[in-house]
Parts: structure tokens; C-alpha cells; sequence
């Protein structure tokens, strides 16, 4: 297998999206997308599938050995090849698939647009992020936060590809601390026109060579503003200036001061940004002064999901090489056979050890896909909704987002480090493409929202919205799954394990909540990332057994032909294997957790 080699399963990806989720069924009677059918949506996954392996995949080691180059003088180069391949997805309509046709794109449900971009993300992760920042910026900036004449001008340009996007957040000495922020925007005289000064770091994309133009998000303060979030503001703030017909003008000052070197993702250029420290560096207001974080919300949220579909697609990348690599690789013997004086040898995957890592990675990868294609339909199903409908499903959206982000990006790693095991001393070198999987994939648990952070908004925040309402949401829909589960009387242990996870989350749930009504704040917070663990280890448990009852179905239904007969028996197994080899870690979660060990937080242990 080449160094640039990648896989992808549009057997499981199908599966998820018609036969679990019964997108094009499901979706066939809302007028938005009364014109699309299963044909269409087959031939958009086999567009993005085309262009994930023939052009992203080739470019991708290169982008990771040669980087991104800064001149010196604020401007970036791309790797060889990115500027080409940004021009094929834009043609391909791929940059923003899921936008409005009004706004330039072709108005495709969430699941299939994700579906389409962990192709994308899997073949060539630093580029992604590119166009991935591009369509979440479109999507801020297509709300009714943004002046109409800004909002016609700025979106189909960022849809169309002409024109890029970043979000530019986090400044030095802040980090994740974003209410620190010190940019400042002078108003003029000019209605919702700024000036802005400061500096702003690690933004991705901050410049590059693909687009004519980039359009920075940034969150600044006006100088009367009040400390803290709630003083920040927002601004659309453009590389290069236009007018109100889109025409290009004079270059504004926003420049690039340095990039990053990382340990991963070295074809996106992670960038240090200077605003106003040669000139005027014009920023248009969205919104009102003081809703920046409101608004941003927006783009973050998206972006986490985001981090989610990354996670799931450099696991599922790892997982395929692991798997094809490991029904090649010929080493050792047959435990049967090894006491022979002359053992036949036997490729690595006839090893127990070796089959327990490959199932591992299996079942972790396409229960992650299906949860983050199951958060995507549900924003599809919430917006042709009634409203009682819509609520409840935008609040399992809202649950769910940390776990996708934080649980996803964790367990994405996990099996790029198993992955990266099963090559053994090759895993380790840059021959193969698991090593590269492996250093693309940590930034997951700490970008948009450190995974800890997540954990304290999950367990913080989210947990006790409407005093638990997002919770006995998810407990509703976790046990109307598991009564359909019942009905096939094949899952019966797999069910009653996962029931006992279940209940077992929700005792421990109870814990913390009660730590908190007590005053003890910091214990419960201190336990919120195990938390945030166990949720999403049951959620991934709960979404094998639903993968084995469809699978059932399916064999019960008959007329199915010998591929999808091993295809649909890998889906059982994978929830017998969950319950029996990763669920009990729940347990073993919750028994920690309710200790309430505290001793990490005894006074003078950390301190200087």
C-alpha cells in the first residue's frame, strides 16, 4: 500500500445514510427537497468519493512534508498542487454543497453533505479545513445577523470558492479564555464600519494562495465595552477590500506575521494575524455591539461538529490501511500451527491479538459515523419540523455537540494509535499513511473548544438545561431504541448491558448533580471529562445495537447477496463486541466517578 494510498467505505456510509437513517424516505415530502432523489444523492457521494481519491489523496503527503511557506511580507504559499485541487471542488460545487441555491450551493440535506465531506476530510485532512472554514463562515454570514448588502456580496463568493474564510478568536496570554480578548474596533463614521488593532494567533487558514480574497471573522472590542463575553463583538474583516459590487480594491491591514510549525495538519497554515499596525484595517459589524459570542457561537458549533467528522474520517482512514495492510503483512504462524518445526506463515490479521485491534477499530469508526450522520439528520428533521418537534430535536443537536467534538476526536485518536500498532516499526514511519493519520488527528481534542472545555459545558451547561430536559430527551430516544432492539429477541444480552450502562449514567448523572447543589462545584467539575466519557461511550454503545437491529432486519428481510450477508453479520458482531469489550468501561467510569476522590485538589500539591 503506497504512502499516499486512501480508503474509504461507501458500503457503511451508505448503509448509515438509507438504511439506518432513511434519508431520501425520510426527506422526500419536504418541499426543499422535493427535486432530489437517492440518484442524486448517489451521485454526489460518488463525486466527493472521485475527488477524495484522485485528487485530495495524491496531495496530501505532500502537503504534510513540504508545509505552507510564509514570505516574510504577510503572505502564504500552499503546498504543490492545493490551489488546483481548491479549484476542482469549487467547480464540483463541493466547497459548500449543503448552502441554499440562493446562496450558490445546491442545497443538500446536513447528512449527505457530511457524508460527502468525511470523504474529503479522510483523503487529505490540512486541506480540508480550508474549504471546511469557508463553508462555515457562509454559513454565519448567510444569517440575518449580517447587512443584506454584505451578505449578497460575501456568501455565494465564499460558496462559489472565489473567496475564503477564517474565524479569528483566540489572541496570546488568552487561549481558550476568549472573554480576555484585547482586539480593539474604533467605530467611524461610517454605520457599522471599524478599525480594528491587535493581534490574533493560531488561525487557521489566516492566508493562503487558493482564493482571490479571504473574509476573517473576528472578535474585537469596542473601547467603552464592557469586561468579559460579554463586551465582544464581531466583524467581517477582508483581506482585501471591496465595494458594493464585490469589486476588489485596496489591500487592507490584516497581515500575517508568522505560521505556525506543528506536529500535524502542516498543509493548513496555522497563522499569527496583525491587524492595524501599518494602517487602517476596516471591519463591517454583524449584528449588535456585544453579541459577538452569540454570533460566533454559530460557526463554533459547526466547527465542532466539524472536528467530529475529522475525527471519524483519519479513524476511518487508519482502520482501512490497518485492515488491508494486516491481509497482506505475512509474519509468524498460526497459534494452531506454531509448535510445528516448520509452521506455514500466515498474514498478521489470523492473529488473535491482532483481530481483537482491527474489530476494536471497526466497531469504534462506524458507530462514530453513525452517531455524527444522526446529529446531521437531525438538523435536516428540525428544519421541516412543527416546533414542539423542532425544539426537542435541535435540543439532542445541542446535547450531543460536545460529544461528537470531544468522545469522537478521543476515540478517533484512540484507533489512529491502534492503527498505527497493527503496522508494528512500520506504523512508526512516514512509508505509510497511518503515521501521518496519527499526528492529523490530535489537534481534534484541542481545537474549537479544548476537550475539557466541552466537558464543562456538557456536564455544566447542557446537563441541566430545563433541569435535565436534553437528558430525558436522549433517555427517550436511547430507550424507544432499545424496546425495537428488544423485538428481535437476538440482542437480549447486548441490550440488558447496554441498559445497565444507561442506568448507571443516569446514577451518576444524579452524583454530580447533587455535588453541585451542595456547593462542591469544583468536585463535580473535576469529574465532568470522565463524564463527558462515559455519555459518549454509552451513545456509542447505543448506536451498535441500533446498527445490529437494522443489520437484522435486513438478513430477516432476505434476498441479500454474499457480500451484504458478511456485511450486515460485521454489524451484529460489532454490538456483541461493544457490549462485552468497550461498555463495561462505563462501569468502571461510574464506580470512579462516585468515589468522589478529590486528592488531585489538595492545596499546595501543584503549586510553585
Amino acid at each position: 500500500m503506497s504512502a499516499t494510498e486512501y480508503s474509504l467505505d461507501l458500503r457503511d456510509i451508505r448503509f448509515v445514510l438509507f438504511e439506518q437513517l432513511k434519508v431520501d424516505e425520510a426527506l422526500k415530502n419536504v418541499p426543499k427537497y422535493a427535486d432530489f432523489d437517492r440518484d442524486l444523492y448517489e451521485t454526489m457521494l460518488e463525486s466527493a468519493a472521485d475527488i477524495a481519491r484522485n485528487v485530495l489523496a495524491p496531495i496530501n503527503k505532500v502537503g504534510d512534508r513540504e508545509g505552507c511557506k510564509f514570505d516574510g511580507k504577510g503572505n502564504v504559499t500552499t503546498p504543490p498542487g492545493f490551489k488546483e485541487a481548491y479549484k476542482t471542488l469549487a467547480e464540483a460545487g463541493l466547497v459548500a454543497a449543503g448552502m441554499s441555491p440562493e446562496h450558490g450551493g445546491v442545497g443538500l440535506p446536513h447528512a449527505i453533505d457530511v457524508a460527502m465531506h468525511e470523504m474529503l476530510t479522510g483523503s487529505n485532512t490540512a486541506f480540508s479545513i480550508y474549504p471546511g472554514l469557508s463553508r462555515a463562515a457562509a454559513n454565519l454570514l448567510a444569517s440575518h445577523y449580517t447587512p443584506e448588502w454584505l451578505r449578497d456580496i460575501v456568501v455565494p463568493r465564499l460558496v462559489g470558492g472565489q473567496w475564503g474564510g477564517t474565524m479569528c478568536l483566540t489572541e496570546a496570554g488568552a487561549g481558550s479564555a476568549v472573554g480576555d480578548n484585547r482586539t480593539r474596533a474604533e467605530r467611524t463614521e461610517v454605520e457599522g464600519l471599524y478599525l480594528l488593532t491587535g493581534e490574533k494567533i493560531f488561525i487557521s487558514g489566516g492566508d493562503n494562495d487558493m482564493t482571490e480574497n479571504i473574509c476573517h471573522l473576528v472578535l474585537a472590542r469596542a473601547p467603552d465595552a464592557p469586561a468579559g463575553t460579554r463586551g465582544i463583538s464581531i466583524f467581517l474583516v477582508p483581506k482585501f477590500n471591496f465595494d458594493e459590487t464585490g469589486t476588489l480594491g485596496e489591500r487592507n491591514d490584516i497581515y500575517v506575521v508568522g505560521i505556525e510549525h506543528k506536529m500535524g495538519i502542516n498543509g493548513s497554515a496555522t497563522c499569527s494575524v496583525a491587524l492595524g499596525a501599518n494602517g487602517p484595517c476596516k471591519g463591517w459589524r454583524l449584528g449588535k455591539e456585544g453579541q459577538g459570542m452569540e454570533i460566533m457561537f454559530h460557526m463554533m458549533n459547526e466547527a465542532r461538529i466539524g472536528v467530529g467528522i475529522q475525527a471519524v474520517s483519519t479513524a476511518s482512514s487508519s482502520w482501512l490501511n490497518a485492515l488491508a495492510y494486516s491481509q497482506d503483512r505475512v509474519q509468524g504462524s498460526s497459534i494452531e500451527s506454531m509448535r510445528e518445526s516448520d509452521p506455514p506463515r500466515v498474514t498478521i490479521n489470523q492473529h488473535p491479538d491482532v483481530r481483537r485491534m482491527l474489530m476494536t477499530m471497526k466497531v469504534q469508526v462506524e458507530t462514530m459515523r453513525s452517531l455524527v450522520y444522526s446529529v446531521a439528520n437531525r438538523l435536516d428533521r428540525a428544519e421541516h419540523g412543527a416546533e414542539d418537534e423542532r425544539d426537542y430535536l435541535l435540543g439532542l443537536v445541542e446535547l450531543m455537540t460536545p460529544i461528537v467534538k470531544s468522545h469522537g476526536s478521543d476515540v478517533g485518536f484512540d484507533v489512529c494509535c491502534m492503527a498505527v500498532q497493527v503496522y508494528g516499526g512500520y506504523g512508526y514511519t512516514g512509508e505509510y499513511p497511518v503515521e501521518q493519520n496519527l499526528r492529523d488527528s490530535k489537534i481534534n481534542s484541542i481545537y474549537e473548544g479544548t476537550n475539557g472545555i466541552q466537558a464543562m459545558d456538557l456536564l455544566g451547561r447542557k446537563m441541566r438545561k430545563g433541569n435535565g430536559a436534553l437528558f430525558m430527551s436522549w433517555l427517550n430516544e436511547c430507550n424507544l431504541e432499545l424496546e425495537a432492539a428488544k423485538a428481535t429477541k437476538r440482542l437480549d444480552d447486548e441490550v440488558s448491558a447496554l441498559e445497565r450502562a444507561r442506568d448507571q449514567l443516569g446514577q451518576t448523572a444524579m452524583y454530580l448533580g447533587g455535588l453541585g447543589m451542595q456547593g462542591n462545584l469544583k468536585g463535580a467539575m473535576l469529574q465532568s471529562s470522565p463524564f463527558l466519557t462515559l455519555f459518549g461511550t454509552v451513545v456509542l454503545g447505543l448506536h451498535a445495537i441500533w446498527q445490529g437491529r437494522i443489520a437484522l432486519e435486513a438478513l430477516d428481510a432476505g434476498g441479500v447477496s454474499a457480500a451484504d450477508q458478511k456485511f450486515y453479520r460485521g454489524k451484529v458482531l460489532n454490538a456483541k463486541f461493544y457490549a462485552k469489550n468497550i461498555l463495561p468501561k462505563a462501569t468502571a467510569l461510574a464506580k470512579t466517578i462516585q468515589a468522589g476522590d478529590e486528592s488531585c485538589l489538595e492545596p499546595g500539591l501543584f503549586e510553585a
